[in-house]
C-alpha cells in the first residue's frame, strides 16, 4: 500500500486537538496495513496571549460569548469525550491560557530529532496542561517534558534560550492560515484532503480507508 502523509495542525492549549490526536492515533491502529508519515504544524489559538496569561474563563466569555454556566457544561463534555479515548481532562486543572509560541518552536526542533518524538513531547505537552494544569509557556516545563521524552537537555535548553525555529513556525503559520486552515485540529492527507475537528476514531478510520482504497484504484 502506497504511503500517506498526514499533518496535524494543532495548539497544546486546544482540547480538541488533544481529543483528536488520541482519536486519530486509534484509527490508525485499525488500520496497521497503512503506512503512515505523521507531522505536527503549529497554530495558535491566541497568537497575542500576554506571557502571563489569562484567566480561562475570563478570556472564553470575551471570545465566545459564553456564560460560566455554559463553559462548565463545555468542560464537561470534553471530559467525557477525552475519556472516551483515554484521555484525562482533569476537572478545575486549567484555570488560565498561555502564549504557546515558545512550545511551537520546541515541537518544530523535535520533529527534526525524530517524527516520534514530536509526537511524545506533543502528548506530554497535553498531559501537563489539561491533565496537571501546568504552564507551556513555561520554560522549566518545556525543558523538563523534552528530556522526559528522550531529548537531550543541553540542546533543548539552547533552543528555548534562543530565537531558533520562530521564522519557521511564523511561515508554517501563515502557510496553513493562507489555506484556509482559522480552527483546529486539522488533519491534512496528502496535503489534498482535511478532516477538521476532534472527530471520534470511527471517523477517521473510514476517511482514512477510503483515502487508501482511493490511491490503489
Amino acid at each position: 500500500m502506497r504511503g500517506m502523509k498526514i499533518d496535524f495542525v494543532s495548539d497544546v492549549s486546544c482540547p480538541w486537538c488533544a481529543i483528536g490526536l488520541k482519536s486519530l492515533e486509534q484509527a490508525l491502529e485499525r488500520l496497521p496495513e497503512l503506512k503512515v508519515e505523521l507531522h505536527f504544524q503549529p497554530f495558535e489559538l491566541n497568537p497575542g496571549m500576554a506571557p502571563e496569561g489569562e484567566d480561562i474563563d475570563e478570556h472564553l466569555g470575551r471570545k465566545y460569548g459564553l456564560p460560566p454556566a455554559q463553559l462548565e457544561v463545555n468542560r464537561a463534555a470534553l471530559r467525557q469525550r477525552g475519556a472516551a479515548v483515554g484521555f484525562d481532562f482533569v476537572q478545575g486543572a486549567r484555570s488560565r491560557i498561555y502564549n504557546t509560541f515558545d512550545a511551537h518552536r520546541l515541537l518544530h526542533w523535535a520533529g527534526l530529532q525524530g517524527a516520534n518524538f514530536q509526537r511524545d513531547l506533543k502528548m506530554a505537552l497535553f498531559g501537563a496542561y489539561f491533565t496537571e494544569g501546568l504552564d507551556p509557556s513555561d520554560h522549566a516545563l518545556l525543558l523538563d517534558r523534552a528530556v522526559f521524552v528522550g531529548l537531550d537537555r543541553e540542546a533543548v535548553r539552547a533552543v528555548l534560550e534562543s530565537a531558533q525555529y520562530a521564522e519557521e513556525v511564523r511561515e508554517a503559520e501563515a502557510y496553513y492560515q493562507a489555506h484556509g486552515i482559522h480552527s483546529v485540529p486539522a488533519v491534512i492527507i496528502n496535503d489534498r484532503h482535511l478532516i477538521s475537528g476532534g472527530q471520534p476514531p470511527e471517523v477517521f478510520e473510514q476517511a482514512l480507508r477510503q483515502l487508501a482504497i482511493s490511491q490503489t484504484g
